[in-house]
């Protein structure tokens, strides 16, 4: 079974809205074995609703057409399906009566304009309303040389939508298809790696799984919540998708090795947190180029106050040396870095310490070009570590890489240890 997505309204193209339609759709879609194929978004007009309606039915089995049934001038997916249809629009007296009948309930008087969410394709069905006023639709269309497609028309605000999904549109398409799956993926977290590392690494692996075709094997980098590597495998049920997911999500932690830091939901600030957890140790964090991002992703975790002492932004070269007790000199350097790990472990009473230190531009500093991270680690025992990395230029972007590559770096120093 072959579904696309259509998602209509002019403000999701002006950015005025995001639309998390779609997205939901394309989860639930796959979790029920259902391919998804296209994902659409159109304006508030009739002739390109209906063009990109038929521009989808000809290749896929159903679209769902999320938004456009309200009341307005302007809702006009109705009108744009039964044109697709060739069929005209109808009165239908008893959705008419329940929209009534929901304003009154509500004591609310009924504007006119709400009569239009009673007018069906003739020949649709009616997913009826149980939220809102607008009711849904299933329309059978027919397609010349082929077999029928139908389309399904919910509201676009999204507790309706959902709810009409799980209720009455999911078991149709179940019905229709005739042979329930289940798609399921799994996403590996990395860090260490670039894209086309991870491909090199991953070549063998991947010429394998394109032979044969299940499952399938792709990559999504996604800024400071680490470098994707997202499995995809369909069976026919769920605990045999999972039995294929397991055999090679381990053939790929076998090639990648550490440089997975996660899994699906994990972040990297959630892992390092459960880490130090693990070990009873506490944590401080002395940030500069960061300037508290890093303490700010720690504090976001349920539960980081059982491990995070706290943070301390010392963005001056005084602070750093009056308060953290880094020697005078250069402050951006490895041993900067550790001194001022070993600072906020005193300060704040900590077990483990981490800081950085770095250049984030506009200019280079200390003969250090932008884009510098220095990071340091001070861990029990008297043991330190650091780390110098290089990034590329983009201020934002380059704090943002600060962040996870000095997580990482005390993830891979506790898991060492």
């Amino acid at each position: 079974m072959r579904c696309s997505v259509l998602a209509v309204g002019t403000e999701l193209l002006l950015g005025q809205i995001v639309d998390t339609n779609s997205a939901w759709l394309g989860e639930h879609l796959a979790a029920a074995g259902i391919d998804s194929l296209v994902q659409v978004k159109v304006g508030d007009n009739q002739g390109r609703i209906a063009a990109t309606l038929r521009a989808l039915l000809a290749d896929a089995d159903a679209v769902i057409v999320c938004g456009g049934l309200g009341p307005t001038h302007d809702d006009v997916t109705r009108e744009a399906i039964a044109e697709v249809m060739g069929v005209e629009l109808e009165m239908r007296d008893d959705l008419a009566l329940a929209i009534e009948e929901m304003f009154a309930s509500r004591g609310r008087r009924m504007p006119a304009s709400n009569l239009r969410q009673a007018m069906v394709p003739r020949g649709a069905e009616v997913i009826g309303q149980r939220r809102g006023t607008a009711p849904g639709l299933v329309c059978p269309v027919a397609v010349t040389g082929g077999a029928a497609r139908v389309v399904y028309a919910v509201p676009g605000v999204p507790v309706e939508m959902t709810e009409m999904f799980e209720r009455a549109i999911l078991p149709d398409l179940l019905r229709r298809s005739g042979s329930p799956a289940v798609i399921a993926s799994r996403v590996l977290r990395t860090w260490g790696e670039s894209e086309s590392g991870l491909g090199e690494r991953l070549a063998g692996l991947i010429a394998e799984l394109d032979r044969v075709g299940n499952p399938t094997l792709a990559f999504l980098a996604s800024g400071w919540e680490g470098l994707k590597v997202r499995l995809t495998a369909k069976a026919a049920s769920g605990a045999a998708a999972t039995a294929l997911l397991d055999d090679w999500e381990s053939r790929v932690r076998g090639i990648v090795g550490g440089h997975v830091f996660g899994v699906d939901a994990e972040t990297m600030e959630s892992v390092v947190l459960g880490l130090l957890r693990a070990r009873g140790l506490t944590l401080a964090v002395a940030e500069s180029v960061t300037g508290g991002l890093v303490s700010g992703r720690l504090t976001a975790v349920p539960g980081a106050s059982e491990v995070l002492r706290g943070g301390l932004v010392s963005y001056a070269s005084e602070v750093k040396q009056e308060l953290l007790g880094v020697p005078p000199g250069p402050v951006v350097s490895e041993a900067a870095a550790v001194a001022m790990a070993e600072g906020a472990c005193r300060v704040l009473r900590a077990d483990v310490g981490l800081a950085l230190t770095g250049v984030a531009g506009p200019a280079e500093q200390e003969g250090q070009p932008v884009g510098t991270l220095c990071i340091g680690i001070a861990l029990p025992g008297g043991r330190r570590a650091s780390r110098r990395v290089q990034f590329g230029p983009g201020r934002e972007t380059m704090r943002q890489l600060c962040v996870i590559s000095a997580l990482d770096a005390l993830r891979r120093e506790l898991l060492a240890g």
